[in-house]
């Protein structure tokens, strides 16, 4: 007797169903491995990369003895001489030969070196003496032009800015007094941009505003730009009215004239409508009106990025362009190898990027035009509209069509028709009425 029996309960009413445990992985041990790190590891791959197991198994040359010993080593990079040990390996009693191996990684700047002689005649500058700037090269040499790291160890108070400054303005005078000829040196980056410390604070300080903006500063300054480019808009469109409300100008030749009457209002060839077309080609002028609204519309702002600048430019330059075309221009510039935003956006390369991208546009305006011609040319050439039965053919000096000939019954339509006879080629007799005696007889009931 069980529990089932006192409670009155079948054997075989309620199943437990046994769950199945699920099988667990046997993943095999890798060759190369001891069992102790595989179980701490859990066969995860090593952060570094390991050594390959056949590489692990792998024998030296009987022919080579291989040692390994502690010996001294010396680094030409370091001045003092210093000698100090590690481990090298010996082959066959031969111990290497050669500089330190990473010694090669040393790199150093070349500061240039001034004498007594030559910073009384070419370096005195009254904000500086001979004591700071001396120190002020020392740091330099030492430090490799990390002017961060040289206005820190600086012992007076000088900004980065200013220590800059001296640097380059000395460098500068030196390589212009040690030159042969101003003509040698009038590429070298030193003379031909040289350091502007003025225009250097401003940026920092410019920038230091941008990135101290406020969420509510960001956000009327979006509303600010909103509005420009609103009014901006608004312009385009009113001057895009009053060029249409403009008048032929006289100086169009009669011949231009009097080829625009001769072609018919329904042979006009879509060519004509792209050349009608605002997006059909752009004006440089109004481009650069456009850019000139902008610009003055970013100069509201308190300061700006010229990145942003050259977007919104660029924004405005492609306006009246499709997006296809747009992703054309992108794709051309990919072609040619230019990076869709400039890397180094200065003043000059902004102003040639724009450029580029307006002949880009021009290019491609061209293109869709000549590809209209081109299929206009053919469709007139192959003619294929006047060979399909039932279809009228154009003329170009009006829309006169070729008309069935309806016979009239008064006596001018008969005059008409005989003129018709008299014209007929002497091949078609059999089209002329028949002679009386050779007419048809008729039938009679005998014949039936």
């Amino acid at each position: 007797m069980d529990a089932k029996d006192i409670l009155g309960l079948p054997k075989n009413s309620v199943t437990q169903e046994k769950k199945s445990r699920p099988q667990k992985d046997s993943q095999r041990k890798p060759d190369g491995i001891s069992r102790e790190v595989y179980a701490l590891t859990g066969g995860l791959a090593p952060l570094i990369p390991a050594i390959e197991a056949s590489q692990l198994k792998k024998r030296p040359p009987s022919d080579e003895k291989i040692t390994w010993q502690w010996l001294p080593f010396t680094n030409s990079a370091r001045k003092d001489n210093l000698h100090l040990y590690h481990w090298v390996r010996i082959v066959n009693g031969v111990p290497p030969t050669g500089d330190y191996s990473f010694a090669k990684y040393n790199k150093s700047v070349d500061i240039v070196k001034y004498t007594d002689e030559e910073y009384e005649k070419y370096l005195t500058d009254p904000m500086w003496t001979k004591e700071e700037t001396d120190q002020l090269f020392e740091l330099c040499q030492s430090f490799d032009l990390r002017f961060i790291v040289i206005a820190d160890r600086f012992p007076s108070s000088r900004t980065v800015e200013e220590l800059k400054d001296r640097y380059y303005s000395v460098a500068r005078a030196m390589l212009i007094a040690r030159a042969p000829s101003p003509g040698d040196i009038s590429g070298h980056p030193l003379v031909k941009e040289p350091y502007n410390v003025s225009q250097e604070t401003e940026r920092k300080r410019a920038l230091s505003m941008v990135l101290s903006q406020t969420k509510q500063q960001e956000r009327k300054d979006a509303e600010v730009l909103a509005e420009a480019k609103r009014i901006t808009e608004s312009r385009m469109v009113a001057r895009g009215a009053e060029e249409s409300e403009l008048p032929v100008p006289s100086n169009a030749g009669p011949e231009s004239a009097e080829r625009a009457a001769a072609i018919p209002a329904d042979t006009v060839s879509p060519s004509s409508n792209v050349q009608q077309h605002p997006s059909a080609a752009v004006a440089p002028s109004t481009i650069t009106v456009d850019n000139a609204s902008i610009l003055a519309s970013l100069r509201m702002l308190r300061v700006y990025l010229r990145t942003y600048a050259l977007d919104q430019m660029v924004q405005a330059a492609s306006s009246s362009a499709g997006l296809r075309t747009i992703k054309r221009v992108e794709q051309t510039l990919q072609e040619l190898g230019v990076n869709l935003k400039p890397r180094v956006p200065t003043k000059a390369v902004c102003a040639e990027h724009l450029e580029l991208r307006r002949e880009i546009l021009t290019l491609l305006n061209l293109q869709k035009q000549l590809q209209y011609k081109e299929a206009e040319g053919s469709s007139y050439r192959d003619g294929s509209y006047a060979d399909t039965p039932g279809t009228p053919k154009h003329l170009s000096h009006g829309g006169d069509q070729d008309r069935t000939f309806v016979p009239d019954m008064s006596f001018a339509g008969e005059r008409m028709g005989k003129r018709d006879q008299k014209r007929k080629a002497p091949g078609r007799l059999s089209e002329a009425p028949l002679p009386a005696h050779k007419r048809p007889r008729k039938s009679k009931a005998a014949d039936l």
